[in-house]
C-alpha cells in the first residue's frame, strides 16, 4: 500500500520492471549530463577556436581547481541524496524534513572555507598546476572569476542532486538545462561581441549557474518536492548533518583526488613536454571527460534505484539493478569509443583545428581512450557503494588511486617514456583500479546477502 511519503515514482522504483525503471530514470539524466558535458566541451571549442591554444592551456590548468566547487557540491548533494533515497525507502518522514536545512548549512560553510583562500591565492594555485607566462595569466583570470560564484555552484548542484534522489530525473534535467543553455549561448557572445576573452567564458558560466541555482530553489519553494521540506530553514540536526557528511564524502574525495591527479599530470606534461604537448593533453582530457558524461547520467539514475531499494530491504533488486546499469552503460559508450579509436585525427581537430598531429600523439590519444570500455563498471561501483551505506570503500579507492598510484607512477613513467608515459600510466592505473573495485563490489553483494539471512 502506498504510504504518504512514497510517491508513485518511489513505488515505481521499488516495484516496476527494472529495465523500464533504468531507462525512465537514465534517459533524462543522460541527456542532462550530455548537455553538461557538451557545455564544457563547447567552452573548450570556443576558447580553442575563438581565442588561441595558449588561452586553452590556461583554462585547462584552472579547470581542475574550479572542479573543487563541483566536488563540494557533490559532497553535499550526494550525501543528502543518498540519505534521502534510503529514508524514502524506509518512509521516514521526520528525518526527511531535516535533510535540506542541514544540506544548506553545509553548503554555506564549505563555500566560505573554499572561496576566500582560493581567490586570495589564485596565482600560486595556477603556478602549482604548472602555469607560467601567458598561460598563467589566462588561468588566474578565469579561476578568480569562477571562484566569485562558489556558493551558486555548490548550492545549484546540491539541490539538483536532491531532486534526482527523489527519482525525478526529468525535473532535474529540466532545471539543469536552463543554466547550461544560458552558458552555451552567452559564451561566444561574451568572447566575440563583448570582446571579453577568457573572462567572458568565466562570467557566462557563472551566470548560467545563477539560473541553475534559482530554478532549483523555486522547485522546493513552491512545494513540488515528494517529501516535506522547508527550503528556507537553517535548523541544525547533528545526526542528519553527519549522515550527509559521511555519505557524500566519497564524491568529494574523488574530486579532490582528481585535482591531485591533475597537478601531477600537468606538471609531468610541462616538465617533459612543451606548451603544444600541454594543449594537446588538455584537448584529449576534455574529450575523455565528454565521453564520460552519459555514464554520469547512469550514475545519477542508479543512485535512487540502489538507495530506495536498499532502504526498503530489497537487496536482490539492488544487485540486479547494478549489473543492468553496467551492461547498458557499456553498450552506450562502445560505438563512440570505436569512433575515437578509428578516427583520432578527426576527433582531436574538433578542438584543435589547425593542429598537425604526430604519430606519437595519435598513439597517446588511443592509449588514453583505451580505458573507456571499463568506465561503466567503475562509475556504477562508485555510485553503488555509498548508496548501500558503504561509503568508506569508495573513499579508500579515491585516496589510493591518486596517492598510492598516480603520484609515484607519474614520477617515473614520464622519465622513462617522456610525455607518452603520462598517457600509458593513466590507463594502466585505471585498469588496476577496475580490478580492485570488482573485488570490493562482489564482496558487498555477499555482505548484503549475509545481512538478509
Amino acid at each position: 500500500m502506498k504510504t504518504p511519503v512514497q510517491s508513485k515514482q518511489q513505488q515505481f522504483i521499488l516495484n516496476g520492471n527494472l529495465k523500464k525503471v533504468m531507462w525512465k530514470l537514465s534517459l533524462p539524466a543522460i541527456l542532462a549530463m550530455v548537455l553538461y558535458g557538451l557545455n564544457a566541451f563547447m567552452d573548450t571549442i570556443y576558447i580553442g577556436q575563438l581565442l588561441n591554444e595558449t588561452a586553452l592551456a590556461g583554462v585547462a590548468l584552472a579547470y581542475p581547481l574550479t572542479s573543487i566547487m563541483l566536488g563540494l557540491g557533490s559532497w553535499v548533494g550526494t550525501g543528502a541524496g543518498n540519505h534521502i533515497s534510503v529514508l524514502l525507502g524506509k518512509d521516514d518522514t521526520k528525518n526527511l524534513q531535516r535533510v535540506i536545512p542541514n544540506a544548506t548549512i553545509f553548503t554555506l560553510m564549505v563555500s566560505v572555507l573554499f572561496a576566500v583562500p582560493a581567490y586570495l591565492f589564485a596565482e600560486p594555485l595556477i603556478k602549482m598546476m604548472g602555469g607560467t607566462g601567458e598561460v598563467l595569466e589566462y588561468g588566474v583570470s578565469y579561476f578568480k572569476i569562477t571562484v566569485l560564484a562558489t556558493p551558486l555552484w555548490i548550492y545549484a548542484l546540491q539541490l539538483n542532486m536532491i531532486v534526482r534522489s527523489e527519482g525525478k530525473m526529468w525535473t532535474a534535467a529540466f532545471i539543469m538545462a536552463f543554466g547550461l543553455i544560458a552558458n552555451l549561448v552567452l559564451t561566444p557572445v561574451a568572447i566575440l561581441y563583448c570582446d571579453m576573452g577568457v573572462d567572458g567564458a568565466a562570467w557566462s558560466t557563472n551566470f548560467g549557474m545563477l539560473i541553475y541555482c534559482g530554478m532549483g530553489y523555486l522547485y522546493y519553494q513552491k512545494g513540488k518536492g515528494s517529501f516535506p521540506s522547508n527550503i528556507n530553514a537553517l535548523t541544525f540536526h547533528k545526526s542528519t548533518f553527519q549522515s550527509i557528511l559521511k555519505l557524500g564524502f566519497p564524491g568529494f574525495i574523488l574530486s579532490l583526488m582528481g585535482l591531485i591527479q591533475a597537478i601531477v599530470v600537468f606538471n609531468a606534461v610541462v616538465a617533459y613536454g612543451t606548451e603544444d604537448d600541454l594543449s594537446f593533453f588538455a584537448a584529449a582530457n576534455r574529450i575523455l571527460l565528454f565521453m564520460m558524461t552519459p555514464l554520469f547520467g547512469f550514475m545519477r539514475a542508479l543512485q535512487p534505484v540502489s538507495g530506495v531499494n536498499f532502504g526498503a530491504g530489497q537487496l536482490q533488486r539492488v544487485e540486479k539493478a547494478f549489473w543492468l546499469f553496467c551492461k547498458s552503460g557499456f553498450w552506450i559508450v562502445l560505438p563512440f569509443w570505436l569512433i575515437f579509436m578509428i578516427f583520432p585525427r578527426m576527433i582531436i581537430q574538433l578542438v584543435l583545428p589547425n593542429r598537425i598531429m604526430t604519430i606519437a600523439e595519435i598513439l597517446n590519444f588511443r592509449i588514453y581512450m583505451a580505458i573507456i570500455p571499463f568506465l561503466p563498471f567503475v562509475f556504477m561501483s562508485l555510485t553503488h557503494l555509498p548508496a548501500i551505506e558503504e561509503p568508506k570503500y569508495a573513499s579508500i579507492i579515491g585516496l589510493a588511486r591518486q596517492i598510492v598510484f598516480y603520484v609515484p607512477v607519474m614520477l617515473f613513467f614520464p622519465r622513462w617514456f617522456g610525455v607518452s608515459g603520462v598517457y600509458i600510466a593513466s590507463t594502466l592505473i585505471d585498469v588496476v583500479i577496475t580490478i580492485w573495485l570488482g573485488i570490493i563490489v562482489l564482496k558487498s553483494f555477499k555482505n548484503m546477502k549475509a545481512k538478509k539471512i
